[in-house]
């Protein structure tokens, strides 16, 4: 199935186990270890990346990432964010920490602040396509290696990459995990609605 994003196309492919993987738009870092001065906070480095979205993404935070601590991490990444906003990065409206996995066989764990200072539930696609970026720009990663990321909640994806331009570390993420069928709707087409078949 392909799905058009606003930042393009990606396609999903339904397996017979459930599990739904997605072949992510071209992902790539833009500026490596990037250190902001974080008011009431410190010094923090991260790298710039793009998933689908802007990512300030941190592994040295000093922070436990556990569910029990999920608002003081987002009053600590949104600090942060304003930090890397106002030094150089506005478009950056993600901000990502990592740490240790707490279930076996994952390689991470993360905390993922999302704009309007939600959290995310899932491991992020757009983050964890940010974090193969990264991976595959310090070579810590090979093509085709799985990386598992678990999120705070505990659930995984498994991500996998294959090279698109070397020189420009541009990366083709495919993001795996769990798929639910939680709702079914129908759409009402008034023609009588100026923007009935969308806004052209």
């Amino acid at each position: 199935h392909k799905i058009e994003t606003p930042v393009g196309i990606v396609t999903a492919t339904l397996h017979e186990n459930g599990e739904v993987s997605v072949a992510n738009v071209p992902s790539y870092r833009k500026a490596k270890a990037v250190t902001v001065d974080v008011p009431g906070v410190g010094k923090i480095t991260g790298d710039v990346a793009w998933g689908g979205n802007w990512f300030f993404l941190v592994s040295e935070h000093g922070r436990e990432l556990a569910l029990a601590n999920v608002e003081s991490l987002t009053d600590f990444t949104w600090r942060i964010r304003q930090a890397v906003n106002a030094q150089g990065f506005p478009e950056v409206d993600h901000v990502e920490l990592f740490g240790p996995p707490q279930t076996p066989g994952a390689h991470s764990r993360n905390f993922v602040l999302c704009p309007g200072k939600a959290y995310d539930r899932s491991p992020c696609g757009t983050g964890t396509s940010a974090k193969l970026a990264c991976l595959a720009a310090d070579e810590k990663l090979a093509e085709g290696e799985p990386w598992i990321q678990e999120s705070i909640l505990g659930s995984r994806f498994t991500g996998t990459f294959r090279w698109l331009d070397r020189a420009r570390g541009e990366v083709s993420p495919i993001i795996s995990g769990s798929a639910h069928v939680n709702a079914e709707s129908t759409l009402l087409l008034d023609e009588r609605d100026p923007f009935c078949w969308g806004i052209r």
